[in-house]
C-alpha cells in the first residue's frame, strides 16, 4: 500500500501530528510506500514567508484579530462559495501539490492540515477513476469548518464532542471516529520520573512546574518567571523556549529566586512532563494531547482566541486544567494548586481523558474502511 502524509508548517502540532502518524504505519505495516509532504515547501519563497510569518506575527501582535478571523471564517456555507471561487484562480502551490499526488499514486491520503484538502476536492472532482481514499485528522478539540471537504472519508477527531459539532454540521456519523489527536509512540509508556529528574539536576524534593512556549517560543515566558517568582511555596521550573533561542539565552542569563532551569527546542518532551507536577502552557492540540497521555494537570494562560480558546474550554469541561486570563493571577493560583488535593484530582482526570495510542488507532481505522 502507498501511503501519503500531508501536512503543514503552521505551528509545531500539524508537523508533529504527522510524524506520529508515520512512525505508527512504518511500524505496523514495514512493507508499505510511506511518504509524508509539507505543502510549505511546495510555496514560492515569498509566499512560504508571508504565510508563515504572517501567521506568527498575527498570533503574536494582534490575537484579538486572530480570533475575529476564526469565528468570521467558521461557516461551512461561506466557504464553499469562497473555494468555488478560489478554484477559478488556482495557486501554484496547489498545482505543484497536486502533481506530487498524481506521481506518487497513493492508495491512501492522511491529512494533518485542512489544507491539502482543498486540493483533493477537485482532484477527486475530476478523477475518471481511482482516488485515493482520505482521511482528514483534525489538530484540536474543535473542528473549524476549513477541515471540512467534500473528498473526505473519514474525520479522526479528538473527541466525541468533535464529532458532534461535525454531525451537527452535516458530515455523515459513520464517517466520523473519536480517536484522539495523534501523538509519538514515547507517550505512551510513562517514563522513569527520577532518573529524569536526575538528568536534569533537579531536586526530589520539590515539586516542579513545567513552563512551555510552543515550538516558535512565543508567549509571555518572561513574564511567568517573572511573576513565580513572587510566589513563597517552594518549587523548581522547567522551561522550554522552543526555537526562540535569543529569549533561551534571555531567561537563561536571569537569576531567580526560585531553581530555574532553562532549555531550548527539545525532542525529549515525554520527559520533561514525565517530571512535571503542574504544566503552564497555551493549549494546543498536540501538547495538550501529550499532557493528557501522561495524565499530567495543565494551568492555561492567555489561550489564543480560536482554536486554543476551544481547546481551554474542552480541558476546564472535564476538570483537567485550570486557567487564568492575567499573567499578575499566576502566583496566588500556583500556590493554591501546589500539594492541594485538587492537582491530584486534575492529573487523575487528565489521564482518563489521554488517548496516548490515537496514532495507532487511526492507522487501523483507516486500514479496515479502505
Amino acid at each position: 500500500m502507498r501511503v501519503l502524509i500531508a501536512t503543514v508548517t503552521c505551528g509545531a502540532g500539524h508537523l508533529a501530528a504527522g510524524a506520529a502518524l508515520e512512525e505508527a504505519w512504518r511500524v505496523a505495516h514495514p512493507d508499505d510506500v510511506v511518504e509524508k509532504i509539507d505543502l510549505l515547501k511546495l510555496f514560492s519563497p515569498l509566499h512560504r514567508k508571508i504565510y508563515l510569518d504572517g501567521y506568527v506575527k498575527l498570533i503574536e501582535r494582534a490575537p484579538e484579530l486572530w480570533g475575529l478571523v476564526f469565528a468570521k471564517s467558521d461557516n461551512p456555507k461561506l466557504l464553499r462559495r469562497m473555494k468555488l471561487l478560489q478554484r477559478k484562480f488556482p495557486s501554484g502551490s496547489k498545482q505543484r501539490f497536486a502533481k506530487h499526488v498524481k506521481q506518487f499514486n497513493p492508495d491512501v491520503v492522511l491529512c494533518t492540515h485542512y489544507l491539502p484538502l482543498e486540493t483533493l476536492t477537485p482532484m477527486r472532482e475530476k478523477a475518471d477513476g481511482k482516488s485515493p481514499f482520505v482521511a482528514c485528522i483534525v489538530t484540536d478539540f474543535e473542528a473549524h469548518a476549513l477541515w471540512m471537504e467534500a473528498c473526505v472519508d473519514l474525520y479522526c477527531v479528538a473527541a466525541e464532542e468533535t464529532k458532534a459539532r461535525l454531525v451537527a454540521r452535516g458530515a455523515a456519523p459513520e464517517n466520523i471516529v473519536a480517536t484522539g489527536i495523534p501523538i509519538a509512540a514515547k507517550f505512551s509508556s510513562k517514563p522513569d520520573a527520577k532518573v529524569a529528574r536526575k538528568q536534569y539536576g533537579l531536586r526530589d524534593d520539590l515539586p516542579t512546574l513545567l513552563v512551555l512556549s510552543g515550538g516558535f517560543g512565543m508567549g509571555p515566558v518572561a513574564e511567568i518567571l517573572m511573576e513565580l517568582d513572587k510566589t513563597s511555596t517552594s518549587f523548581q521550573t522547567l522551561v522550554v523556549t522552543g526555537r526562540n533561542e535569543e529569549l533561551r539565552r534571555k531567561l537563561a542569563a536571569q537569576d531567580r529566586k526560585h531553581p530555574t532551569h532553562v532549555l531550548g527546542f527539545s525532542t525529549n518532551m515525554h520527559e520533561l512532563m514525565a517530571v512535571a507536577d503542574l504544566i503552564i502552557t497555551k493549549p494546543g492540540g498536540l501538547t495538550t494531547s501529550e499532557a493528557l497521555a501522561l495524565g499530567k494537570p495543565l494551568f492555561i494562560l492567555n489561550p489564543i482566541p480560536g482554536q486554543e480558546a476551544a481547546n481551554s474550554d474542552f480541558l476546564l469541561e472535564h476538570g483537567a486544567a485550570a486557567k487564568a486570563n492575567r499573567v499578575e493571577d499566576l502566583p496566588y493560583r500556583v500556590e493554591q494548586l501546589l500539594g492541594s488535593k485538587k492537582l491530584g484530582e486534575m492529573g487523575k482526570l487528565a489521564k482518563s481523558l489521554g488517548r496516548a495510542n490515537a496514532a495507532q488507532a487511526i492507522c487501523r481505522e483507516v486500514l479496515a474502511r479502505v
